[in-house]
């Protein structure tokens, strides 16, 4: 065992868990005021539900010993025999932890397209499913070195595939399944409250730097690469949805700079330990650029997903992924040899993988979710829809002068 870099990784765990906490404040500040709660709340859900599937069984699927290319050995349930044995330099438990909060942003991201329809209590039981049947096979199949991507060489840093792609097409297919927010697109469903999502931004920026450096798993070089890169993209980024405002609308946004910097760090995720920083500039600048023309054809292209995840997590993975394939380069990372550096048959490897999460992951929520509906409904009625989900699921709201005027009767008596 290493202590500076079992130091780290402590640090970078800590990090990686205030990403979730600031995802629910980015969602929401993207929602309306009548939704706020519920969609804070399945973020917070997330940190529970799959912080316990990891520790029962996620673990051991996803990494544990005796597995094969598709999933991982079963002698691990419940973090068993884990105690006292080193993975790298650091002890076990602690790679654990730092990948059960890889676990938990994932499956919060996911909920970014189903907000202010879905049923709190359908969402727990398919996070906790979703957990267990996707995201820790896919985990398995890119970072354990049982794994058949892992032994195909497919380079993922940090989660482009297994975070990012998986939590876009996830959420693509729910927003699918659920079916659109009433009144979506006709009635404007517009963020209520700008700075909680700047605010939300900036605790992401700050998670992201452990999210991605810590990746490395140790104190050195590769790790501070990841570091500088991470910022690098998600400036890169941020100026370049700035100027497509100003280009397209006239005046840069607030909400289109936050959703940038995102972006970039989204999509520098699969490349921050194998690029260069010009590479990381280069990866912000194109994700942005990308994600940036999604969401203005969003109506056109794809299902209510109501806070773009598919845009800006699934697309901008993809980018990141595709561009790992041609920008990593051996002087940062001798693990990684891109195309420009003279392994073109890498980008089909990085492509190979890209197709096998979004494969994984979009069957899997759909068999999912129509497992769920036949335990519980899905999505609210109508009638609670309009009224608010914060007072429909949980009684409470996040602002009193949001109160609807149809709320004073809704829990008094069998209306």
């Amino acid at each position: 065992m290493n202590g500076a870099d079992t130091a780290f990784i402590l640090l970078a765990s800590a990090l990686v868990l205030l990403m979730t906490p600031g995802l629910a404040i980015f969602y929401g500040g993207l929602v309306r005021a009548q939704s706020v709660l519920n969609t804070m709340m399945m973020s917070f859900a997330a940190m529970g539900v799959a912080s316990v599937a990891w520790v029962a069984v996620g673990y051991t699927l996803a990494f544990g010993p005796g597995g094969n290319a598709l999933i991982g050995g079963l002698s691990q349930v419940g973090l068993n025999g884990t105690a006292g044995e080193l993975t790298g330099t650091i002890p076990t438990p602690l790679f654990a932890v730092f990948q059960i909060l890889f676990a938990v942003i994932t499956l919060a991201v996911v909920s970014g397209s189903v907000v202010e329809r879905m049923r709190f209590p359908a969402f727990v039981l398919f996070g906790a499913l979703w957990v267990l049947v996707v995201y820790a096979p896919l985990a398995h199949w890119v970072w354990s070195s049982d794994g058949w991507l892992f032994k195909l060489g497919l380079l993922d840093f940090a989660g482009g595939t297994v975070v990012e792609v998986a939590s876009g097409v996830s959420g693509l297919v729910a927003a699918l399944v659920l079916g659109s927010r009433l009144g979506y697109p006709r009635v404007a469903h517009v963020p209520h409250s700008v700075p909680l999502v700047l605010l939300g931004t900036g605790l992401l920026w700050v998670g992201w730097l452990g999210f991605n450096a810590g990746s490395a798993l140790a104190a050195n070089g590769v790790a501070a690469s990841a570091l500088l890169n991470t910022n690098t993209a998600a400036a890169a980024a941020l100026l370049t949805w700035m100027l497509w405002d100003q280009v397209r609308g006239g005046k840069p946004t607030a909400i289109g700079a936050a959703t940038g910097a995102v972006v970039g760090l989204v999509a520098v995720t699969p490349a921050c330990g194998f690029v260069t920083p010009g590479g990381a500039l280069l990866i912000g600048a194109v994700a942005s650029t990308v994600s940036f023309f999604l969401v203005a054809n969003k109506h056109r292209l794809f299902p209510d997903d109501a806070l773009d995840v598919f845009a800006c997590h699934g697309a901008a993975g993809i980018v990141g992924t595709l561009l790992t394939g041609v920008l990593a380069s051996p002087e940062i990372n001798p693990a990684g040899t891109g195309l420009l550096a003279g392994n073109a048959g890498q980008v089909g490897v990085q492509l190979l993988g890209i197709v096998a999460a979004a494969a994984l992951a979009g069957s899997g929520t759909f068999v999912l979710l129509k497992l769920v509906a036949l335990i519980t409904p899905l999505r609210l009625s109508e009638r609670d829809e309009t009224l608010g989900i914060d007072l429909a699921e949980h009684q409470e709201e996040g602002y009193q002068e949001a109160q609807s005027p149809l709320a004073a009767p809704v829990f008094v008596g069998n209306d």
